[in-house]
C-alpha cells in the first residue's frame, strides 16, 4: 500500500464530504441505534454541511490516498484553549477517519505522522482530540501515539447525550 496524503482544496470538498459521512456511519453505527445515528446524520452531518466546511476553509483538511483511491482524511483546527495547556499553543485534531477496508494498513499511522508533523510547522506546541470514551480501538490508537487523557466533554449523537475524552499530545 503507498499512501501519500495531500492538502484537500475546495475541489476535494465533495470527496471528503462521501468519506466523512461513510467513515462516521460505518465506525459508530454498531454501537448506537438507527434513530440516533440517521437524525445526527441527517441534521448535524449532512453531506450539504460538510462540503460547505471544507469550501469556506472551515479548518486544515487533508486527504489520504492508496494510490488513485480515496482512503481518509483529516480536518484540522485552532480552536479551544484549555488550563491543561499553560500558554501553550495548539491545534486540533477534529476529525481522522480511514475507510474500513485500510484498517490496520498503516494509513491512520501515516494520517497520524503527518499531522504531528503538520502540527510541529505550523509551530504548535500541543496536539490535541476528542474521542468517544467507548471507542477503545481509537483510545489505544491515540494512546500509542503518545496522547494522554486531560478532561470530557458531551457529545450528542441524536438523542443520545455521550462522553468524548479530550486527549493530548506534546509536540
Amino acid at each position: 500500500m503507498g499512501v501519500f496524503i495531500k492538502p484537500a482544496a475546495g475541489s476535494d470538498a465533495a470527496i471528503i464530504a462521501d468519506l466523512s459521512r461513510k467513515t462516521f456511519y460505518e465506525t459508530f453505527a454498531q454501537y448506537n441505534t438507527k434513530a440516533n445515528m440517521d437524525k445526527y446524520m441527517n441534521e448535524q452531518f449532512t453531506r450539504e454541511m460538510l462540503i460547505k466546511e471544507v469550501e469556506t476553509g472551515n479548518g486544515y483538511f487533508f486527504i489520504a490516498f492508496d494510490e488513485e483511491r480515496p482512503v481518509g482524511y483529516v480536518r484540522m483546527q485552532d480552536g479551544d484553549k484549555y488550563a491543561a495547556f499553560g500558554d501553550r499553543s495548539s491545534v486540533e485534531i477534529v476529525r481522522i477517519y480511514a475507510d474500513n477496508s485500510v484498517i490496520g494498513k498503516g494509513v491512520g499511522s501515516a494520517m497520524m505522522k503527518f499531522c504531528i508533523e503538520e502540527a510541529k510547522q505550523m509551530n504548535r506546541e500541543i496536539l490535541w482530540l476528542g474521542v468517544w470514551e467507548k471507542n477503545d480501538r481509537a483510545v489505544a490508537f491515540y494512546e500509542k501515539w503518545g496522547f494522554k487523557k486531560f478532561g470530557a466533554h458531551d457529545f450528542w449523537l441524536g438523542y443520545d447525550q455521550q462522553t468524548d475524552w479530550l486527549m493530548m499530545r506534546e509536540l
